[in-house]
């Protein structure tokens, strides 16, 4: 088993926290790269697989959409946030945490998206899903995300309302995502914080990234999309 994760009391603290932390399957460690292995039953729900189900309301909006602007998560302050209003912009999506080993690339999150706002203020947008399916690493509510988010990293694009990404409470834009561009051997589901998609301005993923992938290195596909 991973070391003990040091304790975090405050939720306007940046995590200095150790690598193991994170506690992320070796599957996850290269991305996407062929790997075969087997986990028991009652560590499924620590990784946030679950079971991969959906309701039936989700499987309805699934089964008509053919576009990430078609749906309609919630924000911050429970109010619905209509991706219709992204239409022909170039969008990248984030499941976050905070208070994982991969929380502090919400700093290289944020320079990339102020250096691209810079260059095409219209064109394109970052948007995070705080989610705590991954060893429960983002337990506050809303309003203590938003102030981590904000006091320890300037996160100035929307983070968005608490959400599930696997299992049968899956925000559905999540559960389209991941029928639309699978992971590893055809898996969907999101294997832990910090996985990123691309959205092009027509509305499709173009890409996406396991964990361990840095912000920086997105530039160039994001810049790709943006004089598609």
């Amino acid at each position: 088993m991973p070391s003990r994760a040091i304790q975090i009391n405050s939720p306007y603290m940046k995590p200095v926290l150790p690598r193991s932390v994170c506690f992320l399957p070796t599957a996850a460690s290269l991305p996407y790269k062929s790997f075969a292995y087997n986990i028991n039953t009652s560590r499924r729900s620590f990784f946030g697989f679950g079971k991969a189900t959906t309701t039936p309301q989700t499987s309805a909006i699934m089964s008509s959409a053919t576009s990430f602007h078609e749906f309609k998560p919630l924000d911050k302050k429970g109010n619905v946030y209509d991706l219709s209003k992204l239409k022909g912009k170039v969008v990248l999506v984030v499941n976050t945490a905070s208070k994982c080993g991969f929380t502090p690339q919400f700093e290289g999150l944020e320079k990339l998206y102020k250096e691209l706002k810079a260059a095409h203020p219209n064109d394109v947008e970052f948007l995070g899903f705080p989610c705590n399916q991954f060893g429960s690493q983002d337990p506050g509510n809303n309003d203590t995300i938003q102030e981590f988010c904000q006091l320890n990293y300037g996160v100035s694009f929307p983070v968005l309302g608490k959400t599930d990404v696997n299992g049968d409470k899956a925000e559905p834009v999540f559960e389209w995502m991941k029928s639309e561009q699978p992971g590893l051997m055809g898996l969907k589901r999101v294997k832990w914080n910090f996985e990123k998609f691309l959205i092009g301005k027509d509305g499709k993923v173009k890409g996406r990234w396991a964990s361990t992938t840095k912000p920086e290195s997105l530039k160039a596909p994001i810049e790709a999309q943006l004089k598609a």
